[in-house]
Formats: C-alpha cells, sequence, structure tokens
C-alpha cells in the first residue's frame, strides 16, 4: 500500500520565503512529468527580480522554504536593530562572506544583525562599495518580510527599519561621545 501523500505546507496566495531570495508568494501548484516521475510544484513568484521559481513540494522543507515569520520573531529582529552594531577587526572578504551567509539563511533574526552592523548613520564615515551593496540587500531582503507581514509597501517598511536605525545610532553615537 502507498504511503498517503504529505499534506502541502502553503496554499496559493501565501507569501513564502525562499532562503536565497526572500520573499515570494505561491502562485500555483503544478503537476509536471520529469524523466517518466510526476512532480508536484510550487511555483513562486518573486515580484522584485521578476522572477519565478518551481520547486518540487517535496523538496520545500529541505531547501529551507518557510512561511513568513512569527511576530516573536519579527519582534526579535526588529529589536536586534536597536542593538548595538559589532564591529569585527577581521578582514573585509571573511566578514562580506559570514554577512552572505546570514543573508541567505533566510533567518530573519540574523538578517536584521547584518542591517544593524552595516548601517551608517550620516555623520559616520561612508561605507564602501561591496558593504553598502550587502546593506542595501540585506536591508531590502528584511523590509519584504516585514512589508508582507505588515500588509505594508516595501519602502514604508525599508523606512520603518532605518528610522529604528538611525535612533540607535543617536544613542550609541552619544556614548562614544561622553567617553
Amino acid at each position: 500500500m502507498a504511503a498517503a501523500p504529505k499534506p502541502l505546507l502553503f496554499d496559493v496566495g501565501d507569501f513564502v520565503v525562499y532562503p536565497k531570495h526572500g520573499v515570494g508568494r505561491v502562485i500555483e501548484l503544478q503537476k509536471q512529468e520529469i524523466a517518466g516521475l510526476t512532480l508536484e510544484l510550487y511555483v513562486l513568484r518573486f515580484e522584485k527580480e521578476r522572477m519565478t521559481l518551481r520547486v518540487p513540494t517535496n523538496k520545500a522543507e529541505s531547501v529551507g522554504m518557510r512561511k513568513l515569520s512569527s511576530e516573536k520573531t519579527l519582534r526579535e529582529a526588529l529589536d536586534t536593530l536597536k542593538g548595538k552594531p559589532k564591529v569585527k577587526r577581521t578582514m573585509w572578504s571573511r566578514r562580506a562572506q559570514e554577512y552572505e551567509a546570514k543573508i541567505n539563511s533566510g533567518d530573519l533574526v540574523s538578517i536584521a544583525e547584518v542591517v544593524r552592523d552595516l548601517f551608517r548613520a550620516d555623520d559616520q564615515p561612508e561605507q564602501s562599495y561591496s558593504e553598502r551593496q550587502i546593506f542595501e540587500g540585506a536591508t531590502s531582503r528584511l523590509a519584504r518580510e516585514l512589508a508582507a507581514m505588515e500588509e505594508v509597501d516595501e519602502p514604508r517598511a525599508q523606512e520603518k527599519i532605518l528610522e529604528i536605525l538611525r535612533a540607535s545610532a543617536a544613542i550609541y553615537n552619544k556614548e562614544k561621545v561622553a567617553v
């Protein structure tokens, strides 16, 4: 007797997070025959990148595809933004790899750590081009999930993130001046 198929984790219309690409939406479920096997696929649409991705339903979990974060995780990520930036003194290439790994993990709190650590207030030294690229990528990834969860557009979510960062930077920059 064949095992009953596992119930699907996501429905058409659900927002999902695919670790390497961020927030997308399930636009359809498809059956496709590949090499004599019938595969069930989630068809994901990533509007910002104008990209469509097909993920076999039985592989969704193993590739790290997940529903949007919980309210608790979102609060934790936003609280992370309020923390003191951790400045590592390792070589930039090593830090860049670590930042990219955190972003591609799809974990909202890890992405928030990258955003916090790479943020520069107007009165701070400017970022290098590659720092700015990673910062913008991480901020966009965080903003898209925040936007989907709070049902606002991405620019509004991004502004909320930047407001939190600016407020925190003002606090931590005062500490430096007071020393």
